[in-house]
């Protein structure tokens, strides 16, 4: 664990060098050997609109690129609609498949072989009450005093509505909910009733992730009450440290009812299209069963892009200029060697 620990405070200080530094990568080409296996199509990543799965596409497109001589695109969607596309045969891979909250389609479409589920690609949370730490504890920093210093678990909330205004319903409060369409947003709207708090509190529903990810930051640069969902690995809660409220203990028998209890610890699997599956070599698809990363790992080069605002191609492009320890073992010597040449 202190290995872990020490490597990736050390992946810290080299991205930040790199950043201070303006360090341009270019752009890798692949080597004129491999031809992606003679597929004369670019790959299709479902591209989800989050920050985690749009670092992942990168890095594996760009190992795909210049390792395997694949070309690579995306198309842009959230859960659901990729989820559709990959079972027709219109999205190759999906990086992350959040497989506690994925929609039944998916597994349904995984037990009629339809779709493939390559494993583990990294252990993550979904949280759904979260307040920034300075509501119950305060901030002497900033001048914060602890606004509920008695605020423990959801079953307080009902005495709190008044603490999270909602300004639009200044008689209720507000609480923030993950992304319209996404399976959480479903999730979190049965928690509210299964806890009785939607007598209490208005049901707000971000239309995209940056939007619910400005409703904490700008709350917490002001220092006013939030309620709502996030998850992790984001680099947003490594900015904006929260406070996850108690709720009942995940059971299966409670998950399969009313959902009034803690998310499951989250499962994120890379899963790919059976025509995909049918047309890469074994070694693509081996790559792909071995693309597993630490989620601390990951919050690091998702606080760099935020930091710096640079495009995901380039964030993945640092990735394997900075971690070759990390993504050198899902591939063998010979496609690390194609990248590494591709890069320098």
């Amino acid at each position: 664990m202190i290995q872990a620990r020490s490597y990736i405070l050390a992946t810290f200080l080299t991205i930040a060098l790199l950043a201070c530094r303006g360090a341009a990568l270019p752009d890798p080409e692949p080597a004129s050997d491999p031809d992606c296996n003679g597929i004369d199509r670019s790959l299709v990543f479902a591209g989800l609109d989050w920050g985690s799965a749009q670092l992942h596409n990168h890095i594996a497109g760009q190992i795909l690129h210049a390792g395997f001589g694949c070309e690579y695109a995306d198309i842009p969607g959230s859960t659901i609609p990729p989820m559709q596309g990959m079972v027709r045969g219109e999205i190759d891979i999906t990086m992350e498949i959040w497989v506690n909250t994925a929609p039944d389609q998916f597994h349904d479409a995984v037990a009629a072989g339809e779709v493939l589920d390559l494993g583990l690609n990294m252990s993550a949370t979904e949280m759904s009450f979260l307040v920034p730490r300075y509501v119950i504890e305060g901030d002497p920093e900033r001048g914060i005093e602890p606004m509920a210093p008695d605020l423990k678990s959801v079953a307080d909330l009902p005495r709190y509505a008044h603490l999270f205004q909602d300004p639009e319903q200044p008689d209720k409060g507000r609480y923030y909910n993950c992304i319209i369409g996404w399976n959480c947003e479903g999730i979190n709207t049965m928690k509210l009733v299964a806890h009785g708090l939607d007598e209490y509190y208005t049901n707000f529903r971000s239309d995209t992730a940056p939007a619910l990810e400005a409703s904490l930051a700008g709350a917490y640069e002001r220092g006013e009450a939030w309620l709502g969902y996030f998850w992790s690995p984001t680099a947003l809660l490594s900015l904006y440290p929260v406070i996850q409220l108690e709720e009942p203990e995940w059971t299966q028998e409670c998950w399969d009812g009313d959902r009034g209890c803690a998310f499951p610890p989250a499962i994120v699997d890379i899963a790919v299209s059976k025509g995909f599956a049918d047309s890469a070599s074994e070694e693509m698809i081996e790559f792909l069963r071995a693309y597993e990363m630490d989620h601390m790992l990951v919050s690091a080069y998702l606080a760099h892009q935020s930091t710096t605002e640079a495009e995901w191609v380039d964030v993945a492009r640092h990735f394997l200029k900075t971690a070759p320890e990390v993504w050198t073992a899902w591939v063998s010597d010979e496609v690390a060697s194609r990248v590494q040449a591709a890069l320098n």
